[in-house]
């Protein structure tokens, strides 16, 4: 099949990323690219907006089809949508909103993203893995971990915060420098460490990144981290941040469509735009 150019009419359909900022987002290049390729008539935009309540409002006045949702909206939007699942209850945090004849449904795919990426590495059942951070994102990607029976330990700068989300998914705790001398088969940068500012600094040294088999970074600006840098050259797996948001962008489109997402179309669309 090829890729159609977008076709708007009456019956297009609309989808969008809502949250600020949102103008750097790839996610519009992702799925018009999918909905190109798949021959859905619709079309995805960026609406830069910390107005959950609002969106949601037009999203049934409007019959706008879905939404992801980046921050800080993420945690907000629960309270204006009809139906959270499992994994939003569980998580604290919806990135996925749908609209099912007026009836707003949510989900989280970011562990989905974050689950995935690791599986095309591994075999991560029963391994045990780092996660640094202790913020939304970390909390996605924790409970992908746990779900696939992971064994976790949370480092954070703040101790108190990496003990807090530890307890609630009966997960061991340590301060973000603790990460050096730890052993576990995956570790998982969610920090911002490595990106912006921090673009020269890693959460993790050189002799550190030794204590593991498979780094994962979900910063995707750079492409290539210090940290994956520091790996690559100690001769471990390594996973980009574009991995992540590429399959959680996947389950997104499934979620919406019921139609399998054009991975391949989706990844050559995230490339060309990061290029």
């Amino acid at each position: 099949m090829t890729t159609r150019e977008p076709r708007i009419d009456a019956k297009t359909g609309a989808y969008a990323i809502i949250g600020r900022p949102v103008r750097h987002s790839l996610s519009p290049v992702m799925h018009n690219a999918a909905f190109g390729k798949t021959g859905i008539n619709a079309v995805y935009l960026a609406f830069e907006t910390e107005d959950v309540k609002g969106a949601c409002s037009a999203m049934r006045a409007l019959g706008i089809k879905g939404y992801s949702v980046t921050i800080p909206n993420k945690e907000r939007i629960i309270h204006e949508i009809d139906e959270p699942d499992a994994s939003v209850r569980r998580i604290g945090a919806c990135n996925t909103v749908k609209n099912a004849n007026g009836r707003l449904l949510g989900t989280n795919t970011d562990w989905l993203g974050a689950v995935k990426a690791l599986e095309k590495k591994m075999a991560i059942s029963g391994k045990s893995a780092v996660v640094l951070g202790a913020g939304g994102s970390a909390r996605a990607v924790v409970f992908g971990l746990k779900e696939k029976g992971v064994h976790v330990t949370i480092c954070n700068r703040t101790l108190k915060k990496a003990q807090m989300l530890a307890r609630e998914f009966d997960c061991d705790a340590a301060e973000l420098s603790k990460a050096e001398a730890l052993y576990a088969e995956i570790l998982v940068n969610t920090t911002s460490v490595g990106m912006g500012e921090l673009k020269d600094k890693s959460p993790v040294s050189k002799k550190g990144v030794l204590n593991y088999q498979l780094v994962m970074d979900i910063v995707y600006s750079p492409l290539e981290t210090l940290l994956l840098r520091y790996a690559k050259e100690a001769g471990k797996m390594v996973i980009n941040g574009l991995e992540m948001l590429l399959y959680q962008a996947c389950a997104q489109f499934e979620y919406w469509t019921d139609v399998q997402a054009p991975e391949k179309t989706m990844r050559e669309a995230l490339q060309n735009a990061i290029d």
